[in-house]
């Protein structure tokens, strides 16, 4: 199969299915941002050592979870309403990101402040994620009413908390520093 096939040269592209829409819609805009906030997700773990402790390596392995269950995320967002849905999100999935920020955050500080991208790269990069998340909500919540899954926000939603929680935790496993919002200024 080769990468390119010169369908999008005159700007459009297939949803799932083969429906050709504009690459402006926003549907494209929706899935793609989620393929974004995937990449941001990858960079986040690349800063991560490879020879690490216990913790982290099963942190890895919740974030390889996360990008899989992103990607067909983004597979919903492209499959044009009425169609089958080859992979959906379940309450399963939501509950699984709650259960995991739960943990996390029984391991943390509570927060006493608004605090800011900062610390380990790893961190700094899973806030970043968190914001193209919350970009890819925002996109899909204009199509709500076309999307065959309506626990596709709900995840969306949930995942950008998730990922905040993620940041402040790796900050603590790499004694990254979290800056706090200044008063002074």
């Amino acid at each position: 199969m080769k990468i390119y096939t010169k369908g999008g040269d005159k700007g459009t592209t297939s949803l799932i299915y083969g429906d050709r829409v504009p690459k402006h819609d926003i549907r494209v805009e929706a899935y793609g941002t989620c393929d974004e906030a995937n990449s941001m997700i990858g960079i986040a773990v690349s800063h991560l050592p490879s020879d690490t402790n216990k913790e982290l390596e099963q942190f890895k392995q919740t974030m390889h979870n996360i990008q899989t269950i992103l990607f067909h995320v983004g597979a919903e967002l492209a499959t044009p309403k009425g169609k089958e849905v080859k992979w959906e999100v379940k309450q399963e999935h939501i509950e699984q990101l709650e259960q995991q920020i739960d943990r996390w955050e029984e391991q943390l500080e509570p927060l006493r402040n608004f605090i800011l991208p900062s610390g380990h790269p790893a961190s700094a990069a899973l806030h970043a994620a968190r914001t193209i998340v919350r970009r890819a909500e925002r996109s899909a919540v204009v199509i709500k009413d076309e999307l065959n899954n309506p626990l596709v926000l709900s995840y969306l939603n949930r995942l950008s908390d998730f990922l905040f929680v993620a940041a402040r935790f790796i900050n603590k496993c790499t004694n990254g520093e979290e800056l706090p919002l200044r008063a002074d200024i």
